[in-house]
């Protein structure tokens, strides 16, 4: 009776093994997918930035990445450094409110290091013509990065969080999500745009091959012990 109470579980634990390697698969194919979406978006023919009119049907997995420009005004006195880290070591990105005919658009403008955190050693690049910005749509980054939370009364950020730091610098009407501006270089130098990392892990086939390789490892063991003599 336990014995055959012991198989009947191993081969339940088989079973669901199975089906979280099937599900690992599934997975695989909708990531695969993603990514042939993501790069043919980051490919195209830039469009114009959404306007309010299209705000509540954004989402990351339609519109992440896509290629966007707007022309504007951008207001430098009401930057935002956020805190990053790329292949040039440590520093910010520069996110500054461009203020279009119909909204205002938060463009990260590129990377800046430490020393470049005051916008006096950058002034070159804060000119007050019109300009014309392209680069790649990013959904808001809310809250914070891991383990540190924005705090706006510090003016410490962590994260590229819209509606936050348009609430911090009184923004007016502001679109939800941000653009990274594209490479394009900014007189003087800084900042440094076009740094966006475009990367999604892709280990579904190694997590199904664990799955599948528990599922045959308990059946093994459901065989076994239902042929030992009781």
């Amino acid at each position: 009776m336990r014995r055959g109470v012991a198989v009947a579980a191993l081969i339940a634990v088989a079973a669901g093994f199975a089906a979280l390697g099937v599900w690992q698969l599934e997975r695989r194919v909708w990531k695969h997918e993603l990514i042939a979406a993501v790069d043919a978006r980051i490919h195209a023919v830039p469009v114009a930035a959404p306007g309010p009119d299209a705000w509540s049907r954004i989402d990351a997995k339609d519109d992440a990445y896509r290629r966007v420009t707007a022309r504007g005004h951008f207001r430098h006195d009401r930057e935002t450094l956020v805190q990053a880290v790329t292949a040039g070591g440590p520093g910010y990105w520069v996110l500054t409110p461009l203020e279009t005919p119909r909204f205002t658009l938060l463009v990260n403008r590129g990377f800046v290091p430490k020393d470049r955190r005051d916008p006096g050693t950058r002034a070159a690049g804060n000119g007050a013509d019109e300009v014309a910005v392209t680069g790649l749509l990013r959904v808001t980054e809310p809250g914070g990065a891991f383990l540190r939370a924005n705090d706006p009364a510090a003016n410490r950020w962590y994260s590229r969080d819209v509606a936050a730091i348009a609430k911090a610098r009184e923004l007016g009407r502001t679109a939800p999500y941000f653009v990274d501006a594209d490479a394009a270089p900014n007189p003087g130098g800084y900042p440094v745009g076009g740094l966006t990392v475009v990367r999604f892990p892709d280990t579904h086939m190694v997590y199904a091959l664990t799955w599948f390789a528990l599922c045959a490892l308990s059946l093994f063991f459901a065989g076994r012990l239902w042929r030992i003599r009781g």
